[in-house]
């Protein structure tokens, strides 16, 4: 089993981690050296579920902070072990999220160790954040140890430039389909092209007018975008069948109730045209004005912007927990061939968390 030394420098934990390959589906490994690197700490509690690993300190804190991050990484592309060159660190998971992991799991084990922390913490390094929420580690907690994701505040080790990103959108995607008569395109007449019927819905669609709204200093902008087009049968063919896949990234002033309702008046559907609703994630507002995370926002010199995308931030929200994302890297080189992550934001985003840890 590899060793993990949690108490070593940001950017080697961060390269160990790389080094254990964890695609989504395959985190027993590094669940397993997750695990044995906790056991080693004195007085936490330490639980594994599946592959997701849950350490608590019981120091008897007026508040508790979450530290979460997940284990997983998209599929391998020839990029591991990893590899630092010019202060960037190269690897599978380098940004998405190893080196939030490794700074996380760095905190918690040098606080739970000394017993200075200012708060109880909990960190959560989970399994399949990179697939389907059916797999999703905190998605079990929720459902199966809901009182392990309790706290007054979560901090999640996405990339974030190492400055605060608060809140996330919410996504709904809608399969729109149409139904017509396939016929030979030299006798287009004695068919019906279900393609054109979804002429109009990509008009609105490609019209559509996307707002942007402040919320407690972040400005989110919504989005309303055909992600997806079928309805081929052959080049001489008249198509029966049709689909648009339909996203709208919306903010999080609109509860999911709102945004389908939104949703569904921004479409105007005909009357011969169905919709499937295909997924659904609510939204997380920003949650800044908890004084947990003002003392935050102080510890990275009041730095901080509305995320982009969804993230599980959303699932904390929705449990009444404000929670924001804090992770060294640009999101932008997640799931690249090339992934990769500054050092200087690595050990960053480190020296901030043990500021905002620390008793005062």
């Amino acid at each position: 089993m590899p060793t993990l030394d949690l108490f070593a420098d940001p950017v080697e934990l961060t390269s160990a981690l790389i080094d254990i390959e964890s695609p989504s589906h395959h985190e027993t490994a590094i669940a397993d050296a997750v695990y044995e690197a906790l056991s080693a700490i004195e007085g936490i509690e330490l639980i594994r579920h599946n592959n997701t690993v849950i350490a608590r300190t019981h120091f008897g804190r007026d508040q508790r902070v979450i530290l979460a991050g997940h284990v997983d990484t998209v599929p391998l592309a020839g990029n591991t072990p990893h590899r630092l060159h010019d202060g960037i660190l190269y690897g599978c998971g380098s940004v998405d999220m190893k080196s939030g992991l490794a700074c996380y799991l760095g905190a918690f084990a040098r606080w739970a160790t000394s017993r200075a922390a200012a708060h109880d913490m909990t960190l959560i390094a989970y399994e399949a954040e990179e697939v389907s929420s059916e797999y999703n580690g905190l998605h079990h907690l929720e459902r199966d140890y809901p009182e392990l994701l309790q706290g007054d505040i979560a901090l999640l080790g996405e990339p974030s430039g190492a400055i605060v990103e608060a809140g996330c959108q919410g996504s709904i995607r809608v399969i729109v389909s149409a139904r017509g008569t396939r016929a030979h395109s030299a006798r287009s007449w004695l068919g019906h092209n279900a393609a054109h019927d979804l002429a109009g819905v990509l008009s609105r669609v490609a019209a559509y007018q996307p707002r942007s709204v402040e919320i407690a200093g972040c400005e989110y902008r919504e989005g309303l975008n055909v992600v997806g087009l079928s309805g081929f049968v052959a080049t001489n063919t008249i198509p029966d069948e049709a689909q648009l896949i339909i996203n709208f990234r919306f903010a999080p002033d609109r509860s999911v109730e709102e945004a389908k309702a939104h949703l569904v008046e921004a479409l105007a559907l005909e009357d011969d045209l169905d919709m499937e609703w295909d997924d659904i994630a609510p939204a997380a507002m920003p949650g800044l004005d908890h004084p947990v995370a003002a003392r935050l926002l102080e510890a990275v010199g009041g730095d901080y912007r509305a995320k982009f995308g969804w993230t599980d931030v959303a699932r904390f929200s929705t449990l009444g927990i404000p929670a924001v994302n804090f992770g060294p890297g640009d999101p932008g080189f997640a799931h690249k061939k090339d992934e990769q992550c500054p050092v200087e934001q690595i050990r960053r985003v480190a020296d901030t968390l043990h500021t905002y840890l620390a008793a005062r």
